[in-house]
């Protein structure tokens, strides 16, 4: 079986993350305690017992959803013998969860991946002052009627609005400025688009008005060692695949404005061999929407003590 390694995104994130595999499994404790001491902060702690108001926030939400994959791949890797040269082809991952398929990959270090991901979190939270951006989810749309769509809306509000998230057939997200994102719904009835919801989120991610951002992770990418990767990763931005550390680096800065490309990713998968997913924590998310994609791909989920033991038979 030829696997690609995937990893979630903003969203997947809930108080009691990874308390499980932390009683479970010393690999997982060390995670958690690592990214703890990294981050200065008892991220774990809150991982665990909430509250959910910070949990959510950007800057937590991001290196916790990585912790908690990472604790995953560390215990297959101590307890299974899990090796990524030999067990996947691949890694690919959802945004932030980029990140972590590049961290899974040896390509940054555990503590690297989790400063990042804060600084990054930070970043996208005060690019853009709140209440001049947002986000929304055209439901029904395929990727051209959401491309018409954003320009239209930029035009009549006279400010931004792209394609975000190309996540599934059917699942598009375009995020702007506020007053162009208003317009979703009026244009997305014409276009006889189901429907155009906002999304409760605290900025307008991936689109131009992330410059900021782009800039600040430009600087702390620049400062952080990227090493040879065990397997090549599927960039967000390009849905290809690379393991050339510079290559990498400036693919993760385009990533803060540019369009995750998650439906062309998992579409490319099949010409590097894959056959197979293996979506590392994120409440099966990701693999809701490979199975939208190639309903070809066999999936498998791990998020729980038991998943796992599950999985390291099959290695």
């Amino acid at each position: 079986m030829t696997r690609a390694f995937i990893f979630p995104g903003q969203g997947s994130q809930a108080v009691g993350m990874g308390k499980a595999l932390a009683d479970a499994f010393a690999p997982a404790r060390e995670v958690f305690q690592e990214v703890d001491d990294a981050l200065n902060q008892k991220l774990s702690k809150l991982m665990w017992e909430g509250p959910e108001s910070d949990l959510v926030l950007t800057e937590n939400a991001q290196p916790a959803i990585m912790a908690a994959s990472l604790a995953i791949v560390r215990v297959l890797q101590k307890e299974a013998g899990l090796d990524l040269a030999r067990h996947a082809r691949l890694v690919a991952g959802h945004s932030l969860g980029e990140y972590s398929a590049l961290c899974a990959s040896g390509a940054f270090s555990l503590s690297d991946a989790a400063r990042l991901l804060k600084a990054r979190g930070q970043a996208m939270q005060s690019a853009v002052p709140v209440g001049e951006g947002g986000m929304s989810a055209l439901l029904g749309a395929e990727i051209d009627q959401a491309e018409e769509l954003a320009k239209e809306c930029a035009s009549a509000a006279g400010g931004v609005c792209v394609v975000a998230n190309d996540n599934a057939p059917g699942q598009v997200v375009i995020s702007g400025s506020t007053a162009a994102i208003a317009r979703a719904p009026d244009f997305a009835k014409a276009k006889g688009i189901k429907r155009a919801m906002a999304l409760n989120v605290s900025a307008p991610f991936h689109c131009p008005l992330m410059q900021p951002a782009a800039d600040k992770m430009r600087e702390a990418l620049a400062a952080v060692t990227i090493r040879p990767l065990a397997v090549p990763v599927v960039a967000n931005v390009t849905a290809a695949e690379t393991a050339e550390p510079e290559t990498i680096r400036r693919l993760l800065v385009e990533q803060v404005t540019g369009r995750v490309r998650w439906r062309e990713s998992v579409l490319a998968f099949k010409g590097y061999g894959i056959d197979a997913t293996v979506e590392f924590g994120g409440n099966k998310v990701l693999t809701g929407m490979v199975k939208r994609i190639d309903k070809d791909l066999a999936n498998v989920t791990l998020d729980t003590p038991a998943d796992i033991e599950a999985f390291a038979k099959s290695l």
